[in-house]
């Protein structure tokens, strides 16, 4: 049970990282990411409900509006039809990521999801964390030991020099930053800081 208990840990702790360390929402402005990908099967089918998830309540009225627009000026010929999901795309992820306190500097290309993250997303398509579960412990284990190592390393040598003793303080912080993230990241439940979650509470 502990096991499991620790398990879940990493997995949460590795996850979170990813997203904080790359960016919150990083693969959600991809144009293969799973907001474009959903708008794109919403606009085929002329329905906006199934995006409206990924946007705030209060910014609802905006993309309903933008969504009706766009399906209008679609039928206008091909150019128009791209020009026209090109802007709603944009419009609907700015609105996501502000609700999320990020900034959007555009549409990325396809193949710039992160592949933490790609692995991340099949996993939830597979309905199992087990696999992804072993490779993010393991990773995270991996971190572990490589910092532990170096300032340990460092730690005997330093008080030969003012050098060797900066070089362990530098190991030092480096270890116990790691270590503070860990437990900061998980001392709080999923969610809890999460901008875009703050009005349901």
């Amino acid at each position: 049970m502990r096991h499991l208990m620790r398990r879940g840990l990493v997995v949460v702790v590795v996850v979170a990282s990813v997203v904080w360390a790359r960016s919150v929402g990083g693969h959600c402005d991809a144009l293969d990411g799973p907001v474009i990908l959903e708008a794109k099967a919403a606009m085929e089918k002329g329905d906006v409900t199934p995006v409206l998830k990924w946007v705030r309540a209060e910014d609802e009225k905006a993309i309903r509006e933008g969504f009706a627009k766009a399906v209008k000026v679609r039928g206008l010929g091909e150019e128009a039809r791209a020009v026209a999901d090109e802007h709603f795309f944009e419009t609907l992820v700015r609105l996501h990521r502000a609700g999320e306190g990020e900034a959007f500097s555009g549409l990325k290309p396809a193949g710039h999801v992160d592949p933490g993250i790609a692995a991340a997303d099949k996993a939830l398509k597979d309905g199992s964390a087990d696999r992804l579960a072993a490779e993010l412990g393991s990773a995270v284990a991996a971190g572990l030991r490589e910092r532990f190592e170096r300032v340990a390393a460092a730690k005997a040598l330093a008080d030969e020099s003012v050098e060797a003793g900066r070089a362990y303080v530098a190991a030092y912080v480096e270890y116990i930053h790691f270590a503070e993230r860990v437990r900061e990241l998980t001392s709080s439940p999923a969610g809890e800081h999460h901008p875009m979650h703050a009005e349901s509470r």
